[in-house]
């Protein structure tokens, strides 16, 4: 199975850059949107379901802000929309779909970055996800996370550790708290094929060429609960085409 999480910085800006064919060329199994930034009516689009998708959808109470979408060839069991309270409906931020051999739970976590106020609003999503996720690494069916994290784990995912010390998204709480989430029972799966490898990023800032210049962050993430029941066969990030300031991930996983 081959599924693909991509924050697309507004959907029909990466329809307009090549999305559609991207799809096409890496014929997923499941993809999974973060900031849509659009009403169902350009998410739920003829084109996906011409390529065999069904089409979910969590939309923010605020017209063009955030948004997730999932795109699966395989109908899934069953679907909540904004798992968890508050944010996770009114600023459309979690897709929840239960499969017969996995779960899949699609998150675009809260930026830090404009400030006090949204930095605690991060904070508290942190300790609500981490919450209501724990309870999945006791099941023996696996949960797979996937989505924009907005946190760079360690120094390997992050162009320049040192002068980011003191910026959201590389606090030190921040990361602290990616670790005891994996220490709970679940697995970075990048990380897991490739422990040691750097210079490989997700996002860019759209300022001083930092695509251009490779000075990336890694923000965006598979996360898997551990279990037996399946097999990682590859995790990329695909450069090419560029659709967003983020880059589309690419896992393979066999599930037995």
């Amino acid at each position: 199975m081959k599924i693909i999480t991509l924050n697309c910085n507004g959907i029909r800006s990466s329809l307009s850059k090549g999305l559609l064919d991207f799809i096409r060329q890496e014929n997923p199994d499941i993809i999974c949107f973060q900031e849509t930034k659009a009403p169902v009516s350009e998410i739920d689009r003829s084109e996906f379901r011409s390529l065999g998708y069904e089409v979910h959808t969590c939309i923010a109470e605020k017209p063009g802000y955030s948004g997730t979408a999932v795109l699966t060839k395989f109908k899934p069991k069953s679907v909540v929309v904004g798992f968890g309270d508050g944010i996770y409906r009114s600023e459309g931020r979690s897709l929840f779909l239960e499969y017969p051999d996995f779960f899949l739970w699609n998150l675009y976590f809260p930026s830090g970055t404009s400030g006090e106020e949204r930095q605690k609003v991060k904070y508290t999503f942190l300790d609500s996800f981490f919450d209501l996720a724990k309870p999945y690494t006791k099941k023996k069916k696996p949960l797979v996370v996937c989505g924009d994290v907005n946190i760079a784990h360690t120094e390997l995912d992050i162009h320049n550790a040192k002068g980011n010390q003191k910026s959201s998204g590389f606090l030190p709480e921040e990361r602290a708290w990616v670790s005891k989430f994996l220490d709970s029972g679940f697995l970075d799966c990048f990380r897991v094929l490739q422990p040691e490898i750097r210079d490989e990023y997700s996002w860019w800032t759209y300022r001083f060429q930092a695509r251009k210049n490779n000075k990336g962050w890694r923000i965006d993430y598979f996360f898997i609960t551990k279990s037996p029941s399946y097999k990682l066969e590859s995790v990329s990030i695909a450069k090419e085409p560029i659709l967003s300031d983020h880059a589309p991930v690419v896992m393979k996983i066999q599930f037995t």
